[in-house]
């Protein structure tokens, strides 16, 4: 047919158009990232002034930081030299004590968090109260966000050991402390199951209707949806919450030092110690060797969360 033979092209025009006989026409190839980063360099100008800010924000004082853990103080008896005895102290005696307090005060209050924020994410999720749900999203942002001494005080002054709830229950009677572990947990989930709030709700909303509605028509439970659909979905998520909760709670330092003080033996406690001069002569730089392992410490932890939060999104989107 006419029409046919005008719309195939011929061998002679295939062999002009590059291609040998019989050979078909290749679609043309998408641009290589490299070509489109050359065509765009307003990309990299735009991105330029926040790489500069991180560099000095962040870079700089990693740097000093990573110096000052190798090197002693002009003060030590060889005067300035490298060492590795700051890490090697940060790593032992009460240093350590400290170490594993905040890493154990950050596990028990990020898993908290996670128990105790995903049902009520789920429950304002779910809710048909437009304005009870905005408002609690509201008062999760500020809650998140409200620490330090002001937390303290009104920690104090409801459940210290005069405080409002204390003598209204005669708490200390039944061994109730707010200036213990136990108490300071306490304190701690005050903003941490707020942040939960806020860090599991956009993927409680991913969670499709459809999904729910299949396993129904199958025959499953709601507890079997939960279980064998819901949470597997979320699990990414779930993990990537409790490792941001834990990088919130292992760097939290004025709530604990206004409350507790010493009593409760904290790594970001014992760096204000050391940074006060509360050391031995030439150890000046135990306290950068502690905080160079708390950024170890929240590396490893950043390097969990990031591959979970990119598994979570290919399913949620």
């Amino acid at each position: 047919m006419t029409t046919a033979s005008a719309a195939t092209p011929s061998p002679a025009a295939a062999d002009d158009l590059g291609g040998g006989a019989g050979t078909a026409l290749a679609p043309p190839s998408a641009p290589s990232a490299p070509s489109m980063w050359r065509r765009k360099p307003g990309g990299w100008l735009a991105v330029l002034p926040l790489l500069l800010f991180i560099a000095v924000a962040f870079g700089l004082p990693a740097l000093a930081i990573a110096i000052g853990a190798f090197t002693t103080t002009d003060d030590a008896p060889g005067g300035a030299q490298w060492t590795t005895g700051n890490l090697s102290l940060s790593v032992h005696g009460a240093y350590f004590t400290a170490l594993m307090g905040s890493v154990k005060l950050s596990a028990l209050t990020a898993l908290l968090g996670v128990v105790l924020g995903l049902p009520l994410a789920q429950a304002v999720v779910t809710s048909r109260f437009r304005a009870l749900r905005e408002a609690v999203l509201a008062a999760s942002g500020v809650l998140a966000n409200f620490g330090g001494v002001p937390l303290a005080f009104a920690f104090v002054a409801t459940l210290g050991n005069s405080g409002e709830l204390t003598k209204l229950f005669h708490l200390g009677d039944h061994g109730w402390s707010l200036y213990t572990f136990s108490g300071l947990t306490l304190v701690y989930l005050y903003f941490l199951v707020p942040l939960m709030v806020l860090t599991i709700t956009p993927a409680l909303e991913g969670l499709r209707v459809q999904w729910r509605e299949a396993a129904q028509n199958n025959g499953a439970t709601a507890r079997q949806y939960w279980l064998h659909v819901a949470l597997p979905v979320l699990a990414p998520s779930l993990l990537g919450g409790f490792v941001l909760l834990f990088g919130s709670a292992f760097a939290a330092y004025a709530t604990a030092a206004a409350m507790v003080g010493s009593s409760v033996p904290l790594i970001t406690l014992q760096i204000a110690d050391a940074l006060s001069g509360n050391v031995l002569v030439g150890q000046g730089n135990v306290a950068l060797a502690l905080s160079l392992d708390m950024i170890l410490i929240a590396g490893l932890v950043m390097a969990v969360y990031v591959p979970l939060q990119r598994r979570s999104a290919r399913w949620l989107r």
